[in-house]
């Protein structure tokens, strides 16, 4: 049968708009604190996860909740032995500061949507569940079932897809919505190392607190530090001449008798594109470290204001690596914490190709210590490198249809990100960013345009027509 993709979508363009913006609504921040037995990753999560099965259940299809940590909506045969799955996730990132809207009230414009998860990831997942719809009311024949798998701990350790593998058979493979096209076939290894010690002192100033970083896997785009001193003109003196030598930043600094509170706003971006933000924790550290501290304070900036700072491929610690097929390994220092009198904490997330291992990284990071007693630990969750040929008949068939359907040029790549399509032997990621298109995931004022979402969805339907129906 024929099928105008783009007309299909058009004519369920306000209805998608308005599934969209009740989805975005949803405040879905994993939250540990607030975590129960019923919503095991805390309230928001179980909330988009229950609104994305809802909307689902409101147009007859079927559904099942996993716990109330992942879920899927399905179509297809159901007498068919196997499935293909697409897999998307309703949890967000923390909004952040900075806002020029409420992140959580979705604002539509002429050419655009703005709301956190707009980009990431429940536009491209609506955009999906919309190809399902046309897949649905087209009645178009399908050899295999299809599952639309929605996770909710996507942004931190995938708890969501660690219980679906335990409870679900595997589908034969498959794709996650979940990062840019023409499409993703190589994924990098993506590895957290901590580093932690007693948080002391030792100098003529203290360091009462130092603080970057919500998520490993965003460059902090503000930072925080309290000194306490007896020069305090003396160092807000010196921090005024940093900022104006370091135009690609921005600060204050604020007195409290003999404290200061130092402010250090950076560019908030995707951990996995480190390069391209500015790391307001090591900026600061970089300040701070030339001040009297002892104790670990002192080891604690040195090391972060030294060899972390302006370094995304881990060339000061000695573990740049370069893969010919996956290109570079890179770095981001996403999560930076000092109290005093508890605790110091740092953490390091590795997007790696192959040829590098998680134990050459913590050797490296090691090396440079400098006397700073602690040894570096892997921490969090841990995935080796993944790659489907160019030649495997999913990437041929999702390469063509995004050609027929834009007209661009399509050619596989290899990203730093991590997406659940290597969860999949055959799993890659498709769309829904266009190589034209600003990419604001993870950053503040997130959007995504709403011609971008209008045409995944059509590329989303014909692709999943013609992979479901794969010999």
């Amino acid at each position: 049968m024929t099928i105008d993709w783009k007309k299909e979508t058009a004519s369920r363009q306000a209805a998608y708009i308005e599934d969209l913006k009740s989805l975005l609504a949803v405040e879905s921040i994993r939250d540990d604190a607030k975590a129960t037995p019923d919503a095991p990753l805390g309230p928001g999560p179980k909330a988009a996860l229950d609104k994305f099965l809802a909307i689902a259940e409101r147009d007859g299809f079927t559904t099942k909740n996993i716990d109330n940590i992942v879920g899927y909506i399905e179509i297809g045969p159901k007498d068919a032995d196997e499935y293909v799955a697409i897999l998307s996730h309703v949890d967000v990132m923390p909004a952040g500061e900075g806002w020029e809207t409420e992140p959580f009230t979705p604002v539509v414009t002429n050419d655009k949507i703005i709301a956190r998860g707009a980009s990431d990831d429940k536009g491209p997942g609506m955009s999906a569940y919309y190809a399902f719809k046309i897949l649905s009311d087209l009645k178009v024949p399908l050899k295999r079932r299809v599952r639309l798998i929605i996770g909710t701990d996507e942004e931190n350790d995938w708890k969501c897809m660690t219980r679906y593998f335990e409870v679900e058979e595997a589908p034969v493979f498959g794709f996650s919505p979940d990062a840019e096209y023409p499409i993703i076939n190589g994924e990098k290894g993506n590895v957290q190392v901590e580093i932690n010690d007693d948080a002391t002192n030792g100098g003529t100033v203290d360091l009462l607190s130092f603080e970057a970083g919500s998520r490993t896997n965003m460059v902090p785009g503000r930072a925080r530090a309290t000194v306490r001193s007896s020069q305090v003109s003396k160092l807000t003196s010196a921090f005024a001449t940093f900022l104006d030598e370091n135009e690609q930043i921005s600060g204050t600094s604020d007195v409290d008798e003999d404290q200061i509170n130092f402010l250090v706003n950076g560019k908030q971006v995707h951990g996995a594109m480190p390069e391209t933000g500015e790391n307001a924790g090591t900026y600061l550290a970089n300040f701070l470290q030339n001040v009297d501290f002892g104790g670990t304070a002192k080891s604690f900036l040195t090391y972060l204001g030294t060899p972390a700072h302006q370094d995304t491929i881990g060339q000061k610690f000695g573990v740049n690596y370069t893969d010919d097929v996956m290109g570079p390994l890179s770095m981001n220092v996403g999560i930076q914490k000092f109290v005093a009198g508890e605790k110091t904490f740092i953490n390091f997330n590795f997007r790696y190709p192959k040829g590098i291992t998680p134990e050459t990284i913590v050797a490296g990071l090691s090396a440079h210590l400098d006397g700073w007693q602690v040894v570096p630990t892997i921490g969090g969750h841990s995935q080796e490198p993944h790659y489907v040929a160019p030649t495997d008949p999913i990437v041929e068939t999702l390469l063509r249809v995004y050609h027929e359907q834009t007209g661009l040029p399509a050619h596989d790549q290899v990203i730093g990100g991590g997406t659940y399509g290597r969860l999949m032997k055959r799993g890659v990621a498709f769309g829904a960013l266009f190589p034209d298109s600003p990419d604001t995931m993870h950053q503040v004022n997130e959007f995504a345009l709403l011609n971008d979402l209008y045409r995944s969805t059509a590329i989303y339907a014909q692709a999943i027509a013609e992979i479901t129906n794969l010999d």
